[in-house]
């Protein structure tokens, strides 16, 4: 692909860019664990990691890969829905990063849900402090993929210029619907 960062490496190299040690910080899609590894690492012995994730699969391989790294006591780990949040995250968030669609090697018919990705997106920001991220790559190359970017953009093109700063980062001229990367500035 060049020498143009993909969606997921820029996403990293920006939340890497604003977290220091001791900060804390969410994986509100832990997956199979690789971003919520990258957050541990971020924010040091001092910080904190919540990282979630509703299939108790991807629970299983990010507790199993941040055991594997030593980096377990850094992070709580849970199976929950992200729309939760606020149930189980406790202010404030430096970072947060969320990946839409599905569990990489897992039942593709188990997505994110429009619905309950924006409201999660409330609870973050809800959360934020001024200066923090949030970064939201999202795959659309699924059933329910397209609207989930689609809810997902409309609502941050709504959010307010003094208190946001919105970035859409995509390609336009790949094929297989490569993903794309919203970064949020809590101003």
């Amino acid at each position: 692909m060049g020498n143009l960062m993909r969606a997921l490496e820029f996403s990293r190299a920006e939340i890497g860019r604003v977290l220091k040690g001791g900060d804390r910080a969410l994986d509100a899609t832990c997956g199979n664990g690789k971003d919520t590894l990258f957050l541990a690492g971020c924010v040091g012995p001092e910080g904190r990691v919540f990282a979630v994730d509703i299939q108790k699969r991807a629970v299983e391989e990010t507790e199993k890969l941040l055991a594997s790294h030593g980096l377990a006591g850094r992070v709580t780990v849970l199976q929950r829905s992200h729309e939760e949040l606020l149930d189980f995250v406790p202010p404030p968030l430096q970072a947060a990063m969320f990946n839409l669609g599905y569990l990489p090697g897992g039942d593709h018919g188990v997505v994110t849900r429009p619905e309950s990705t924006v409201k999660a997106l409330e609870a973050v920001f809800s959360l934020l402090v001024p200066g923090g991220l949030v970064s939201v790559v999202a795959y659309s190359g699924h059933p329910g993929g397209q609207a989930e970017v689609e809810e997902v953009q409309e609502y941050l093109e709504g959010l307010e210029q003094g208190g946001h700063s919105v970035l859409h980062y995509r390609f336009i001229n790949q094929a297989n619907h490569p993903p794309q990367l919203f970064l949020i500035e809590k101003l």
